[in-house]
């Protein structure tokens, strides 16, 4: 079976910085896309970042860019989400999905087709 499951989420004051992971089992990262989405409450999914199987290549949502950084470790299997700078708009529940080399849907997220169960992001004083 394919499983994701995010860690590293929890309470931060604005300005400070967290890491999560993605550690990914059932497929391979060189076949698979992972991008990182978030959902705050009322609010509707968004995409926050992404990566590619092959080359590596990064999306950043506009919010943001230049404080979250993507990146891998194929041998671990394993996708991390460096978030710096945090703000308050920032809180949400952050997952984790999977989408096949082929496929492009990011940031709305209609072709990933495995899912984590989500980590919580507090960024409050």
């Amino acid at each position: 079976q394919v499983h994701l499951v995010e860690s590293g989420g929890g309470l931060v004051q604005p300005g400070g910085s967290l890491r999560l992971s993605c550690g990914v089992s059932g497929l391979f990262l060189d076949k698979y896309a992972i991008g990182w989405f978030r959902q705050a409450p009322g609010k509707e999914r968004e995409g926050v970042s992404c990566i590619s199987n092959g080359d590596g290549s990064t999306r950043y949502a506009d919010s943001v860019k230049g404080r979250f950084t993507i990146s891998r470790d194929n041998a671990q299997n394993t996708v991390y989400l460096q978030m710096n700078s945090l703000k308050p708009e920032d809180t949400a529940v952050y997952y984790c999905a999977a989408e096949p080399w082929y496929s492009d849907t990011w940031p709305e997220g209609s072709g990933y087709d495995y899912w984590g169960q989500g980590t919580q992001v507090t960024v409050s004083s």
